[in-house]
């Protein structure tokens, strides 16, 4: 019998339809959104809703496709040198991806793949094998949850960012905004806390995060931090249109940061450059480990700088625009700002002083043997902080 937490469950498998309805339903409302924008003639919020979805769909087909590619060449997730993966050729690869279809396909796989593991009986296989599957499916959902994550941040942040500047500093509301902000809400929420817990279970010697209070904590402190900065942001966009300036200047000393930490997340360079470019957005919105290594000072460093971002947006916002100081708007928005900050930082320094799961010891005869780790693997490795 397996043991609970490397067991791909029914319970997991029915999350995983969770999150296409999650990934479907945000991709759709912005799409609504942008055709809605057109149409009343706003073509700049359509530029920017339409540039934003299409950014998020174009790197994560890349990356979707150069994964496929390593395991199609991967002497031990293709000992036999088949032209095939998951019966797919590389020109059907390349023609799934060219279209869009990259993260589709592989839900599809994984949905199918785990139907078969969790809804059908097992036909006797040992322990090993199925220890072996289990694992299997641990690593294409870990590298879906990547992919989400990306997506996420390159699609579904920017676009939060993006209606909530039109929401409060145009005064434009309709249902249809408000469908596409609660969908990239959510969407941010489930990639964050799928992420975690997927990458941490495909890892052996590294203990899963349990459910209950820590995933709630955890997603508790990433989504309050998260919301504070993109409503502050927000408030220094409507207080000047060049803050977009210096939200560039961020995400490019953000991208120098993680060059700088020569990272090896990718099989090829140029891949990797482009990975570093992805990791400087999310960096953005949140903090992200993104080489795998002790991270106490950094992200002390990053959460006081956002601390004083947060200070300062609805600061400067009663200070140049004072006729706002009694606003009712203006101070719900400060006190979110304040509130979702403060509850954040209590929520990281409980989840990690208490909450954090610690790493496994290992079997005193177990030696590894790093040669013989699928590229798969070792993307994941390479992902996380032990």
């Amino acid at each position: 019998m397996l043991q609970p937490d490397i067991r791909y469950t029914k319970v997991r498998w029915l999350l995983t339809i969770a999150g296409v309805f999650l990934y479907v339903g945000d991709i759709w409302t912005d799409i609504v959104l942008a055709v809605k924008y057109f149409q009343e003639e706003q073509y700049v919020w359509t530029g920017f809703t339409v540039m934003f979805i299409l950014i998020g769909l174009l790197v994560t087909q890349i990356f979707s496709y150069a994964w496929y590619w390593d395991d199609l060449n991967d002497p031990l997730l293709n000992p036999e040198g088949k032209r095939e993966i998951s019966d797919m050729s590389k020109p059907g690869l390349v023609v799934l991806h060219a279209f869009g279809f990259g993260i589709f396909t592989r839900y599809y796989h994984l949905l199918k793949e785990g139907f078969q593991v969790v809804w059908t009986k097992s036909n006797g296989d040992g322990v090993d094998k199925l220890r072996e599957v289990h694992k299997k499916l641990f690593c294409v959902a870990t590298d879906l949850s990547m992919l989400k994550l990306f997506e996420t941040f390159l699609e579904s942040a920017p676009q939060l960012l993006l209606q909530l500047y039109i929401l409060l500093g145009h005064n434009e509301v309709s249902v249809m905004q408000c469908l596409s902000v609660a969908f990239s809400f959510c969407n941010i929420a489930w990639s964050l806390v799928d992420y975690r817990r997927c990458l941490r279970r495909s890892l052996p010697y590294i203990r899963e995060m349990p459910s209950g209070l820590p995933t709630a904590i955890y997603l508790l402190y990433k989504i309050c931090t998260i919301t504070s900065l993109i409503l502050s942001y927000s408030l220094l966009l409507i207080l000047s249109i060049y803050t977009t300036v210096a939200l560039t200047v961020l995400w490019l000393l953000a991208t120098i940061w993680t060059h700088l930490l020569e990272t090896k997340f990718c099989s090829s360079r140029s891949l990797e450059f482009l990975y570093r470019a992805v990791a400087g957005v999310i960096l953005t919105f949140t903090f992200f480990n993104v080489k795998g290594q002790d991270t106490k000072v950094a992200m002390t460093t990053y959460y006081i700088f956002c601390t004083v971002i947060n200070i300062m947006s609805p600061s400067l916002m009663a200070l140049l625009k004072p006729e706002l100081q009694t606003s009712t708007l203006l101070l719900t928005i400060s006190g979110l700002i304040c509130g979702c900050s403060v509850l954040g930082l209590v929520c990281l320094i409980l989840y990690y002083v208490h909450l954090h799961p610690r790493r496994v010891q290992r079997e005193e005869d177990e030696v590894d043997d790093p040669g013989k780790e699928t590229k798969s693997l070792a993307r994941i490795k390479n992902f996380l902080k032990p």
